[in-house]
């Protein structure tokens, strides 16, 4: 939904490589969505065999409340922390997030094998 918000229109081939994820995955993925009125498919203008995925109304209204929601947390979670301590803080997130990336988990995944 939040690859939606920021391109409306996608097609589910589009979504699929966005996300990294398989097609099959990304077809149960929208029809469940769909079903719970978030999401619309509408063939293409162009091409019948396409499809288009949009956000309806109420998966608008849903990304906001998730938006604000998310700010409120981040809110809360920085309290008492001046600008340069967010700064350095986020840095080291970067850092650990790039530490637990594919490339390093099978770094670890090798290291633990080896220990056994």
């Amino acid at each position: 939904m939040l690859s939606l918000n920021h391109e409306d229109g996608q097609t589910p081939g589009q979504l699929a490589v966005r996300l990294g994820v398989r097609p099959p995955t990304i077809t149960k993925t929208i029809n469940r969505l769909q079903v719970q009125g978030f999401l619309d498919k509408r063939a293409s203008d162009t091409d019948a065999r396409q499809a288009h995925i949009f956000l309806t109304d109420t998966g608008r209204e849903a990304i906001r409340a998730i938006d604000k929601s998310v700010r409120k947390t981040e809110k809360q979670a920085l309290k008492g922390l001046d600008k340069k301590e967010q700064k350095v803080l986020a840095r080291l997130l970067s850092r650990i997030e790039a530490n637990l990336s594919d490339a390093g988990f099978a770094e670890i995944e090798d290291d633990v094998d080896a220990d056994e």
